[in-house]
């Protein structure tokens, strides 16, 4: 275990990144400000298991998190799972996952997903998102506009008439109420993979954390974390 808490708690201390853009895993914060969450409580949970005081590293957006990595501002980082990010993160398996779909406004004659991706349509997404990501790699056809936040895309999507929103399916229902008529299409275009990383080169930590993850969901821990904090739109992921 020495040499697990050597990688992971260089300083004594675990410093876990946490993503505060995300509803779902910080759902709250605490008296002093502090993040609240299934995420921020992951993280206890894993500082409980080394036997060492845990520091949480607010970022405000996922992007912003995954660049800090290697630079001694987080030993652990809790954030979507994607193939960019993986070439400097090593992940575990997901502990979580969460639909990311479309939503598109009243009138719109797209009905399925598989319609989306036509030229001359206009995707409004949160950059750096980890569906974001996912509509950089696959969409080919579309245009995709970003923007610097989820407000901000919600904004941008009623403010220049586009034609579609995507994000991560809790958010949208919470959309799709500001806009009568709009609608949220039927399934999913991915699930995004709630992970939780280490700086690539930390193989002993990385292996810790992979087993510690799978433990969490076969336990119980990540649903029961899930239940507490009352959060829907969050389901524990298959076993890795």
């Amino acid at each position: 275990m020495q040499d697990v808490i050597a990688q992971l708690a260089p300083s004594g201390t675990l410093r876990a990144g946490i993503n505060m853009s995300n509803f779902l895993l910080v759902s709250s914060r605490g008296p002093a400000g502090e993040p609240e969450g299934v995420s921020p409580d992951m993280a206890r949970a894993i500082a409980g298991r080394l036997g060492v005081p845990l520091a949480l590293v607010p970022y405000p957006m996922p992007g912003e998190l995954a660049d800090a990595v290697g630079t001694g501002a987080w030993d652990i980082g809790l954030i979507g799972a994607e193939p960019q990010r993986a070439e400097k993160i090593a992940f575990t398996a997901a502990y979580a996952e969460i639909e990311a779909t479309y939503m598109v406004p009243p009138g719109s004659p797209i009905a399925t997903l598989a319609e989306v991706d036509r030229a001359g349509i206009t995707i409004v997404s949160t950059a750096r998102a980890a569906y974001d990501l996912w509509l950089e790699r696959n969409i080919r056809h579309a245009t995709v506009v970003r923007t610097e936040s989820i407000d901000a895309a919600f904004q941008r999507f009623v403010a220049d008439g586009a034609d579609v929103l995507a994000g991560l399916r809790p958010r949208l229902l919470k959309d799709v109420g500001a806009m009568p008529g709009a609608r949220i299409l039927d399934g999913k275009f991915m699930a995004v993979q709630q992970a939780i990383g280490t700086a690539r080169g930390n193989g002993a930590g990385a292996a810790f954390l992979r087993s510690f993850v799978e433990e969490a969901k076969a336990s119980g821990l990540v649903a029961d974390l899930i239940a507490r904090h009352g959060v829907v739109g969050l389901s524990v992921a298959p076993a890795g």
